[in-house]
């Protein structure tokens, strides 16, 4: 078979693929309450013990405070990603929250917050 052929099945085929996914909503991001914060956690993390979380009132994101210091836990398409907040930087924009990992695995995400959530997220990220 040619294989400017082959180039244009492979592509197509990842096409149709992605249409796909897209069309049965497989592509919209997770969204969580405080129990699926709780289940995701410890799906990430099974040993640490949950005390607390907020969750963010979009529902893409939240705080979980455990036994370990805090972590955060955000949407990532249809799953989620959780991280332990030991070593990062915080940077605000007039938008979101920015949080700057030292970890090449999750080297940043950005946290879409209402102005009233922000400065209370910022405060329970702090380092204690």
């Amino acid at each position: 078979m040619p294989l400017h052929i082959l180039l244009l099945l492979v592509v197509g085929g990842i096409s149709a693929i992605t249409l796909l996914l897209h069309l049965l909503g497989k592509s919209r991001l997770a969204f969580l309450t405080v129990e699926d914060a709780r289940s995701a956690w410890h799906r990430h993390f099974p040993d640490d013990d949950i005390q607390d979380v907020t969750v963010a009132q979009n529902g893409h994101a939240a705080l979980v405070h455990t036994a370990q210091g805090p972590g955060l836990l955000w949407s990532f398409g249809a799953d989620t990603v959780a991280r332990h907040l030991h070593d990062f930087d915080l940077i605000e924009t007039p938008d979101h929250l920015r949080v700057i990992f030292h970890d090449f695995t999750a080297p940043r995400v950005s946290l879409h917050l209402t102005e009233t959530e922000r400065p209370l997220w910022q405060e329970l990220m702090a380092p204690t």
